[in-house]
C-alpha cells in the first residue's frame, strides 16, 4: 500500500462518524434551560437597577398610581434638582477622594507585600500569606466596634482619614491573594537577566514587575475602588458631619429628609450608584482577565 493511501486512511480514521469533519457551527451552544436560568438571573440583577433609574423619571403621583409602570410623561426635574444641589456634589467629592486614596494605598501596599511573598524565600513566608488569607474571614461588621474605638483613640473620627485607613486594611487581603500569583509567575530567568544588565531589585520591580503584573494591578484597583465607593457601614460609624458624608451615607440622609418624595429619593439613589456601575461596566473585561490570570498563576 502506498504512502498516500496510508495517509488518507489515517485521516479518515481520525474523523468521527464516517469520516465527516465536525464544523465549528455544529458544536452545541448549550441547553435551553441553561439560557433560561441565565436570563432569569440577569433579570433579577438588572431589574431593581432599572426600576430605580426609571423611577427617578416619574412623579410621585405616577409611582402611587402604578408602582411598576413606565414614566408617562417623563419628568426630568428630579434629576436636575439633584444635579444642581451642592450637597450631592460635596458628597460626590468625598466619595471620590475616599475611593481614590483607598485604591492607591491598597494597591501600593499590596504590591510591596506580594512582591516579597512571591519572589523571596524566607522563613515564615507561607505563614505570612496565610495571615492575609485569614483576613478574608473577618468582615468589617465583626470588627466595627473595636475599630471604632481605635479610630476614636487616634482622633480620626469625623474625618475621611478615619474611613480611608480601615478601607485600605480590609481591602489588602483579597488584593494580596490576587497579586501573589501574578508576581510568582514571572520567570526567574528575567530577574537573572536584569541582574546581569546591572538592574537592582528596585529597578527590576519598577521596570519589569509592574508592567508584567499590570492586569492584576488593574483588577485589584477596580475592586478596591468599587468596594470603597459602596462602603456604607464604616462612614455610618465614623462620620457625623453632613459635609463629610460620602454618597452611600448621603443617600440614607436624603431618604430620611425626603421620605414623602419617593421619586426624588430614587433619582438621588440612581445618580449615587451610577459612577460605580459605569466604572465596573467599562473595566469588566479587565476584572475577568485579571482574575483568570490569578487563577492560572
Amino acid at each position: 500500500m502506498s504512502q498516500a493511501a496510508l495517509t488518507q486512511r489515517s485521516r479518515a480514521a481520525r474523523r468521527p462518524y464516517g469520516g465527516k469533519k465536525q464544523s465549528k457551527s455544529s458544536v452545541p451552544w448549550g441547553s435551553p434551560s441553561l439560557y433560561l436560568l441565565a436570563t432569569v438571573l440577569i433579570a433579577l440583577c438588572i431589574g431593581p437597577v432599572l426600576y430605580i433609574i426609571l423611577g427617578g423619571f416619574r412623579s410621585n403621583a405616577q409611582i402611587t398610581t402604578n408602582p411598576s409602570g413606565l414614566p408617562s410623561p417623563w419628568v426630568l426635574e428630579n434629576y436636575t434638582d439633584v444635579l444642581t444641589s451642592s450637597t450631592f456634589w460635596i458628597q460626590f467629592g468625598n466619595s471620590t477622594i475616599s475611593a481614590t486614596l483607598t485604591t492607591v494605598g491598597c494597591v501600593a501596599l499590596a504590591l510591596a507585600a506580594s512582591y516579597v511573598i512571591a519572589r523571596y524565600d524566607f522563613r515564615g513566608r507561607n505563614a505570612l500569606f496565610s495571615l492575609f488569607a485569614a483576613g478574608l474571614m473577618f468582615p468589617l461588621t465583626v470588627a466595627i466596634t473595636p475599630l471604632y474605638i481605635l479610630i476614636r483613640t487616634l482622633g480620626l473620627t469625623d474625618s475621611l482619614a478615619g474611613i480611608i485607613l480601615p478601607q485600605i486594611a480590609f481591602a489588602l487581603p483579597v488584593t494580596v491573594i490576587i497579586l501573589v500569583p501574578f508576581l510568582r509567575a514571572i520567570p526567574k530567568e528575567i530577574e537573572e537577566a536584569a541582574a546581569i544588565d546591572g538592574s537592582g531589585r528596585v529597578g527590576f520591580f519598577l521596570r519589569m514587575v509592574l508592567p508584567l503584573s499590570l492586569p492584576g494591578v488593574i483588577t485589584t484597583g477596580i475592586l478596591a475602588f468599587i468596594g470603597a465607593w459602596n462602603n456604607y457601614m464604616l462612614p455610618l460609624f465614623i462620620l457625623s458631619s453632613p459635609e463629610k458624608y460620602t454618597l452611600p451615607l448621603g443617600v440614607q440622609a436624603f431618604a430620611s429628609q425626603h421620605s414623602v418624595n419617593t421619586a426624588a429619593v430614587l433619582a438621588f439613589t440612581s445618580l449615587s450608584m451610577l459612577p460605580a456601575l459605569l466604572f465596573f461596566s467599562i473595566f469588566e473585561r479587565r476584572i475577568v482577565g485579571g482574575l483568570t490570570g490569578a487563577v492560572k498563576g
